[in-house]
């Protein structure tokens, strides 16, 4: 049977439903058609499908703003709203459609509310008590007059118990400060707004916008809503939107958003639009996800953002342990809505390395998500349950490989030496590549181990072969650029980074690679530039400071080099940085101060290197190789950039120094 479109659609937090329920009420004994799943949702009606047909159909969507709205950062109606809001660029400027009301006394420029509910004016129902004066306006808006965007509403729809709010003047101006100030960083930096944006509420012309012309086939994946109502399942939500992300990407006529630029927009008011745009896609994959048990219902929608209108919705029923069949499944449908065309076996490519194991597969996401949150241990155990549940589960060798180069000193820890977290690192990678040859991470994982035990010639052939593979991974590509910038190759390092960039644009992680690149190709200023840019993405990541103030001395600017470099004063590379600005600038006794923290805070020789950078631009030839043999001696991690070091250059000349180059088998 048909489900019938009704003229208003009612979006509310479960906490307020009794207010909702007045409201309801109200308008229906007017006569007026309501939606209001309390009433309408039947047992095994697909509750999601239903309510995104009536956002798409309704005349006229009514949010319900309250106190229980602002203090929950996650909930369904939050992604009715932004339904709400993303159909609501596609109606005339002219035709009402949002009427936000408030039930308590939740000011009217409450930074949780989207900043379209914003741009209109909003009705005070408190408790949700409807006078007759709402009512009628609704008719109003239901028979067609215009809708207002502000100020007092005509006599006729005033309603006189609860006037409806306007927005103070100070809050009008911030919203259309940085409505401008967007513009302005949009146009200058990626060339293009494609909404028209209304500059005044008062009815001022809108502003000519320019075309938004995205590449074609590029899309991004938007984190999936946890629907499961246990805020402890939000892993399962996150894992199974970036593994259906990685899958996407797998098809080379596609360009994916990678994971961290997508995920920047979790939690946030933003449309579809304004999220397309910053990300520069032409469309956008979002979904919802619910748990029950070891089943799973996955909820898609793709949207063109060109155009606003939806190309392909679809709900899932699926075992987890059926995930990799289902990933294949949404991929193709998302590649066939969009005219791309398949080639070759684009199951296999997807499906390559994965785990059919529900547990196995769980235990793997639970292992990622303590991995980003920075608990290595608590990474390889999950990742050590994975391979243990499912020992031919190929992508949770790789990454455990991964994460085991990330332990930096914690191994102690874990009751395990450097050396045997260097065997459990190569076995584990090797592993991963015999149990799936054409394994972007296994050849990843066996050249991040390669490159840390100075094995440049098999590091650059396994980098090399994870990129092709992979070749539309924002982290096969700043991982193939950073090593790229160690043998020299810097055309080859910046052009990957840089198309990391597109793929990645907010993290700053990649803009760090590009600052790197540059640095290294002596290319300072512009090293300069990258490095702010990603210190403007992610102010609280140490190492852009210190690089960047490395950049600034190398162009003799030191009081700049001095300011960056201290900006960060308990962080080892800011002390060696400031040892050799403040020699420079003839302050030894600084200089010298700088050097005595960092050997306080590591005594030994884990610092060798550093050490012999200070020495070498202090002009002490003498103990720069002295401790260049010392981190020769330990194998020091610092050596994979020696050919390529600018602080090195002082020493280029010296036998010694030549014959350490030999040694390291270099590639040219």
């Amino acid at each position: 049977m048909t489900e019938v479109s009704h003229a208003v659609f009612l979006s509310y937090a479960s906490q307020d439903v009794e207010a909702a329920r007045k409201i309801c009420e109200t308008l229906r004994a007017a006569g007026i058609e309501v939606w209001f799943d309390q009433s309408e949702l039947r047992g095994g009606d697909a509750w999601d499908q239903s309510i995104r047909k009536q956002i798409k159909t309704c005349a006229l969507f009514l949010p319900v703003i309250s106190r229980a709205t602002h203090d929950r950062v996650e909930g369904y109606f939050r992604l009715e709203w932004k339904l709400g809001v993303d159909r609501s660029h596609l109606i005339s400027a002219d035709q009402a459609f949002l009427l936000p009301v408030v039930i308590d006394d939740t000011p009217d420029d409450d930074e949780r509310v989207p900043e379209r509910f914003r741009e209109v004016q909003w009705t005070r129902l408190p408790g949700g008590v409807t006078p007759a004066a709402f009512v009628e306006r609704v008719r109003r808006l239901l028979s067609g007059e215009p809708a207002q965007t502000t100020g007092t509403p005509p006599a006729a729809s005033r309603v006189p118990a609860a006037p409806a709010t306007r927005k103070p003047l100070l809050a009008l101006w911030r919203s259309r400060a940085a409505l401008l100030a967007a513009i302005v960083v949009l146009v200058t930096a990626a060339g293009y707004l494609a909404e028209r944006l209304v500059l005044s509420k008062r009815g001022a012309e809108v502003a000519p916008a320019s075309v938004f012309a995205p590449p074609p086939h590029s899309i991004a994946v938007l984190p999936f809503v946890n629907m499961s109502g246990d805020k402890e399942q939000e892993y399962l939500s996150d894992g199974l939107t970036e593994e259906l992300l990685n899958s996407l990407a797998a098809i080379n006529e596609l360009q994916v958003a990678a994971r961290t630029s997508a995920f920047s927009f979790k939690g946030k008011d933003a449309d579809i639009g304004t999220i397309a745009r910053k990300l520069n896609v032409g469309a956008v994959l979002e979904g919802s996800v619910r748990r029950s048990g070891n089943t799973v219902r996955i909820t898609t929608q793709l949207i063109n953002a060109v155009t606003g209108f939806h190309l392909w919705s679809q709900t899932y029923d699926r075992n987890l342990g059926d995930v990799l069949k289902l990933e294949t499944e949404i991929a193709g449908a998302v590649a066939s809505a969009l005219k791309v065309n398949l080639l070759g076996d684009v199951a296999a490519k997807i499906e390559v390395g994965g785990t059919r194991d529900s547990a196995a597969f769980d235990a793997f996401l639970r292992a990622r998500k303590a991995n980003r949150s920075g608990d290595e241990q608590q990474a390889i155990a999950g990742l050590t349950e994975a391979v243990h549940l499912d020992p031919t589960f190929a992508l949770a060798f790789a990454w455990r490989s991964l994460v085991y180069s990330n332990l930096g000193g914690e191994e102690a820890a874990m009751g395990l030496t450097p050396q045997q977290v260097a065997q459990r690192q190569e076995a584990d990678a090797r592993e991963a590549i015999k149990l799936a040859p054409e394994l972007a991470e296994g050849y990843a994982a066996l050249g991040r181990f390669a490159e840390e035990a100075l094995d440049f010639p098999q590091a650059h052939e396994a980098f090399e072969r994870a990129l092709a593979l992979a070749p539309g991974s924002a982290t096969m590509l700043t991982m193939n650029a950073s090593f790229l910038i160690s043998i020299g190759h810097f055309d080859e390092a910046i052009s990957a980074a840089r198309h990391a960039v597109t793929l990645d644009p907010f993290n700053g992680n990649s803009h760090f690679i590009v600052g790197a690149a540059l640095y290294f190709a002596r290319r300072y200023q512009e090293a300069v530039a990258a490095f702010a840019e990603t210190i403007s993405l992610d102010p609280l990541q140490r190492g852009p400071y210190a690089l960047r103030g490395k950049a600034y001395y190398m162009l003799a600017d030191f009081e700049s080099a001095r300011s960056s470099c201290g900006h960060n004063p308990g962080y080892w590379a800011s002390q060696q940085c400031l040892a050799m600005v403040y020699n420079r600038l003839g302050r030894r006794t600084d200089a010298e101060g700088e050097l005595a923290k960092m050997k306080s805070a590591s005594p030994g020789d884990g610092f060798a290197y550093q050490y012999a950078q200070i020495y070498a631009q202090w002009g002490d030839r003498t103990k720069a190789l002295e401790w260049l043999d010392t981190a020769m001696r330990l194998r020091d991690g610092g050596l994979e950039t020696l050919k390529t070091d600018p602080l090195m250059d002082p020493l280029r000349k010296e036998p010694r120094f030549q014959a350490i180059e030999r040694e390291l088998k270099l590639p040219n």
